[in-house]
């Protein structure tokens, strides 16, 4: 995988994972401070798109993961 694709997966699992904790209706539900992160994650993605940065992706190229086009 492209570092990238790691990003996106990554983001859609934290995004997966802090709606099954943070809503109410769900067998997981923790508390609905959990949605404060899928919050977090939605406006890193949104920056990253506007600024065509994104601090995990510099991370992930980094520790060795190729880049992807």
């Amino acid at each position: 995988m492209t570092s990238w694709q790691v990003v996106r997966v990554v983001a859609g699992l934290f995004i997966v994972l802090s709606i099954l904790l943070g809503a109410p209706s769900s067998p997981l539900f923790i508390s609905e401070w959990w949605l404060a992160f899928t919050l977090f994650v939605g406006v890193n993605i949104l920056q990253s798109g506007l600024t065509k940065w994104c601090l995990m992706e510099t991370l992930l190229r980094k520790i060795g993961i190729k880049p992807g086009c």
